[in-house]
């Protein structure tokens, strides 16, 4: 095939460029702007645009299909150019589905761990040899692309609830049409396409509803929307309820409990409600429970989903991607009940326009309560790129709903705070899906416990 991308600098859309180079299709994109690790690796493919912009000369009747990003806009000259010309033009995710016609197809949805669960299954398959296409969410560990498109039997797909593309407003999810389907959990997020709970929440009703009778559907039975929701939506279909499994803590170390000891890398309720839906998942793809969990004992995480950037005898340094309220909630209780000995300062970035909307800002309530101190970072300029209304220091306080919450607003602030605190006993738990207004986290983190 003749592929053309509109937006080929998206995490998704250069990861699928690259997926289907590697297969010996011909592939061009184009964008306006493309940062790292975007531009090294489609450069290093050879599919870097040459320059940078929109030319609907690159849009020829040779082409077979065009794939369009979320980044383009209704009025891209290329897009404009591709319909005029009748050329097909696809969303990523109605693109992989027609590409996954003849598999077993795998969805992983929900509002939080979707990545994390994906990556598990990953993991698993791939120390067992099984043949499976893909597309998750981040990089992870063994993987050299996001995306996976061959002839393999089946494909395991992260179901993102966002829409699919400037021209096709239905979230992503709801093109996969899976066999095999996960939803591990509803908060409200993305309020800018989903304005109020109950559309956000219809999303995952609607995915339940389009499954065909007979298909397969684990759910996070401690999420009582969820469960009522799956009550309600499921009767024709095989519901599979998980929870957070029996399990002991013992020297910072989770051991599985279910019919024998497991040891395993990853810690926090969530996480192992995440391994426990993966189990369910693996089980429906043939995999034996002992089997599972001795193949995901040296699991130790996707990329930025509790990484650790440094760790010492007496203190670590996390980095996470959480940035919702129930996911910052989730990750802040993961780390304090592993290691309650321990004093653990949380920052988290307000960066995405959910959390920087001021409607949205009281859902944060609670949110960083199990850390012994809390510190919230945000950049005006951010609020302003984004055309939102500004926010002050005391509204963030308010609706975090601790009054001894430290905000700061540049990088410099954070920095020194944190550089002059000290760090016997204690952990450090970085939180965002930006990069405190550009500070190198990795770099800076491991820094702290020199």
């Amino acid at each position: 095939m003749n592929v053309h991308f509109i937006a080929i600098g998206g995490a998704a859309m250069h990861n699928l460029a690259l997926a289907m180079h590697q297969t010996g299709h011909s592939v061009t994109g184009s964008d306006d702007e493309i940062f790292e690790p975007s531009k090294g690796r489609l450069a290093a493919a050879g599919l870097l645009p040459e320059a940078t912009g929109w030319n609907p000369d690159r849009l020829t009747a040779s082409i077979d299909a065009v794939i369009l990003g979320m980044h383009a806009r209704i009025e891209n000259p290329e897009l404009l150019k591709a319909q005029e010309m009748g050329l097909r033009v696809y969303s990523y995710p109605e693109f992989i589905y027609e590409r996954s016609l003849d598999k077993t197809r795998v969805v992983i949805a929900g509002s939080h761990g979707k990545t994390t669960i994906t990556s598990m299954i990953l993991h698993v398959l791939k120390k067992l040899d099984r043949d499976f296409d893909y597309l998750v969410g981040a990089q992870i560990e063994g993987f050299d692309t996001m995306v996976r498109l061959s002839d393999a039997p089946i494909i395991i797909l992260e179901g993102d609830e966002y829409l699919s593309s400037p021209i096709d407003r239905r979230p992503k999810f709801h093109l996969y049409h899976p066999q095999i389907a996960l939803i591990s959990g509803i908060a409200w997020d993305h309020i800018n396409v989903f304005p109020t709970w109950d559309i956000y929440k219809e999303q995952f009703s609607l995915f339940i509803d389009d499954l065909e009778p007979g298909a397969h559907l684990a759910y996070c039975s401690t999420d009582e929307t969820l469960s009522e929701m799956t009550i309600k939506h499921g009767s024709e279909i095989n519901t599979h309820a998980y929870e957070t499994p029996p399990h002991k803590i013992e020297n910072g170390r989770t051991i599985i409990l279910d019919g024998g000891e497991y040891a395993i890398s990853v810690f926090g309720d969530h996480n192992l409600q995440n391994m426990n839906g993966a189990r369910i998942v693996c089980e429906s793809l043939g995999i034996e429970k002992d089997l599972f969990y001795n193949t995901i004992a040296d699991f130790t995480g996707a990329s930025r989903r509790l990484e650790i950037i440094r760790e010492i005898a007496d203190g670590a340094v996390y980095k996470d991607f959480a940035h919702s309220p129930s996911k910052l909630s989730a990750t802040v209780r993961a780390v304090k009940k592993q290691w309650p000995d321990r004093k653990l300062i949380a920052a988290m970035e307000l960066h995405t326009f959910s959390s920087l909307t001021k409607e949205f800002l009281k859902e944060y309530s609670g949110s960083m309560n199990d850390a012994d101190e809390a510190i919230v970072f945000y950049k005006e300029e951010t609020i302003a790129h984004k055309k939102l209304d500004p926010i002050s220091i005391q509204e963030v306080v308010a609706s975090f709903g601790r009054a001894d919450l430290i905000v700061f607003t540049t990088t410099a602030q954070l920095q020194k705070h944190l550089e002059s605190m000290a760090w016997k006993d204690a952990n450090l738990l970085l939180m965002s899906s930006g990069n405190f207004g550009g500070m190198n986290v990795d770099e800076f983190g491991a820094s702290l416990l020199d």
